[in-house]
Formats: C-alpha cells, sequence, structure tokens
C-alpha cells in the first residue's frame, strides 16, 4: 500500500508517519523509485502499537523506541509483555519505606508469585501501601491475599487473550490497550459491589 491508504487506514496523518519513519519507531517501507514506497500489514500494525502506546499509554517517543526495538530483538512472549506493560507501571518518586517493600515481598513470597529482578510493579506497590499507612488506612495482609487472588482471576483470563496472538506486535498492542482500558471496567465493577454488598447490610 501507498503512504496514503497506511495514513487512511491507520487514522494518522502522512506527517506523523513519516516523522516516526524519520524517528526509527517504524521500519521503512519497500522502495519503489526515488520518492516512492510501498508498507504492508506489518507497517499498519506497528503504526498501531505506536499509537498506543503514545496516545492510550501516554509514553514518551524515546520510551516507545526502547519498546518496539526490545520488540525487534525477538525476545520470548513473557519478556515481550513485560517490555510493553512495565512502562504503565505508575512512576514513584521517592524510595518505598523498607517496611512497604518487605510486606510485598512477603505477599509475593506466600503466594509464590515470581517476578523479574526489574520489574517496576513491586516498587508501585510499595509506594501505594506507604501512601495508605500515612492515611491511617493500611493494607492489612488478609486485605493483599484477597486482592492478590482476586488479581490473578484476572489475569487468568486476559493473558490467554494476548498470548493466543501469534504476531508480538499485535499482542504487545492488545496489552498496552487492554490493561489501560479495561482497568475502569475493573475498577467500576468493584464500586458497583461495593453499593451491592453495602445495600446487603
Amino acid at each position: 500500500m501507498r503512504l496514503a491508504e497506511l495514513s487512511a487506514r491507520s487514522g494518522l496523518s502522512t506527517a506523523t508517519i513519516k516523522y516516526y519513519l524519520r524517528a526509527g519507531l517504524v521500519p521503512p517501507g519497500e522502495t519503489e523509485g526515488a520518492t516512492w514506497a510501498r508498507y504492508d500489514e506489518s507497517h499498519l500494525r506497528r503504526l498501531r502499537l505506536v499509537r498506543a502506546l503514545t496516545e492510550v499509554a501516554g509514553l514518551a517517543l524515546d520510551e516507545v523506541r526502547a519498546v518496539v526495538a526490545a520488540l525487534d530483538a525477538s525476545v520470548s512472549e513473557h519478556e515481550a509483555r513485560g517490555i510493553a506493560q512495565w512502562p504503565l507501571s505508575t512512576p514513584v518518586a521517592e524510595n518505598p519505606s523498607d517496611d512497604s517493600r518487605e510486606q510485598v515481598d512477603a505477599l509475593l513470597a506466600r503466594h509464590d508469585w515470581h517476578l523479574e529482578a526489574q520489574s517496576p510493579h513491586r516498587r508501585t506497590l510499595a509506594a501505594a501501601l506507604d501512601t495508605l499507612e500515612q492515611l491511617d488506612f493500611p493494607a492489612t495482609d488478609e486485605v493483599l491475599d484477597a486482592y492478590l487472588r482476586a488479581a490473578e482471576s484476572v489475569a487468568a483470563v486476559d493473558v490467554p487473550r494476548v498470548v493466543a496472538e501469534a504476531d508480538p506486535i499485535v499482542a504487545a498492542e492488545r496489552l498496552v490497550v487492554g490493561t489501560l482500558l479495561y482497568e475502569p471496567v475493573l475498577t467500576t465493577l468493584r464500586r458497583m459491589a461495593h453499593e451491592v454488598v453495602s445495600g446487603r447490610g
């Protein structure tokens, strides 16, 4: 397909696509003459991923470049999921307390959960526990155990839907979009459950 068709199908302007091409976020098309190039479905998939990372996830272009470069390096499916999802973790400005870090480590150990050493999620959770502690509404181990079991049930539904996709670029896009756009669904269902359970009292 020509650039105009790629633009129409991706929903991105030709200027934006050219910028992504120059930035190395999208591989070049197959050259056909001095001023023409042909693009295929792989370019469309890459543009959709870049769009999801920039518009849905709000990542900076340097972060997007790191994600697509890692995916291009033919990493495993599990590694690809981490590469795509880790930038979505809420940034933590300050170091979490030792107590919160220990509580998170104990939680993971109790349930035999293994996170990669560089995963930012452990730090993000510990920082959230610090905030709850400061507001005098701490998360007990019993609460965290219940939340973890619920999260594992959700992951048991989510992960196969992504793993079923053979193309790692499409899988990464679905992971990013699914993580961010399904979170409001989970949050709303939780609030609805609070209303229902409270009403039963």
